[in-house]
């Protein structure tokens, strides 16, 4: 008996401990479906971001007069939208002492124009570090849900130069 009111009492808690958790907060939208982090790029500090950002685009670049060394990785993500398809942008982040800054958020507009089904998005590699300055990664994508995916690359050259193509094999 008294091991039943042990059990009981048990069962009681861990129910009640469980429900009584709050929900956490989103730290990522759900609405963002894939993502990756990778390449990276370093300036003086008066290169102007990456090319073809908004002009709301927050700037980490010190226009004061003094140029400071800046560096910092690529982050490339999808964003689905209210119609299952995605928006995909490109995002340049600053590494600064109080920790990573976003500098720039681009629209891969070649890739939002298709309307596409986003199936993934890949880096050239998983190692981490990349020797080159640049980013290479690859998004996977169906214009049609019911159609194979087809591979578009998107890759930043050493100058900051963005192309997007359709990937060839």
């Amino acid at each position: 008996m008294a091991l039943r009111r042990v059990l009981m009492t048990t069962m009681f808690f861990i129910g009640w401990s469980a429900t009584a958790l709050p929900a956490q907060d989103a730290i990522l939208p759900a609405s963002v479906i894939f993502a990756t982090s990778t390449g990276y790029w370093a300036d003086d500090g008066n290169a102007p971001d990456v090319e073809r950002a908004p002009t709301g685009a927050e700037s980490v670049a010190n226009h004061g007069g003094q140029a400071t060394q800046r560096h910092g990785y690529y982050k490339l993500f999808a964003v689905r939208q209210a119609d299952r398809t995605s928006k995909v942008y490109l995002q340049q982040v600053a590494q600064t002492e109080t920790g990573p800054a976003i500098t720039s958020t681009v629209e891969l507009q070649e890739i939002s124009d298709l309307k596409p089904y986003i199936t993934d998005i890949r880096p050239e590699n998983s190692n981490g570090i990349i020797k080159e300055p640049g980013l290479f990664a690859t998004i996977y994508l169906k214009t049609d849900p019911s159609a194979e995916p087809d591979g578009w690359t998107v890759l930043i050259d050493e100058f900051g130069d963005i192309t997007v193509e359709k990937a060839t094999n």
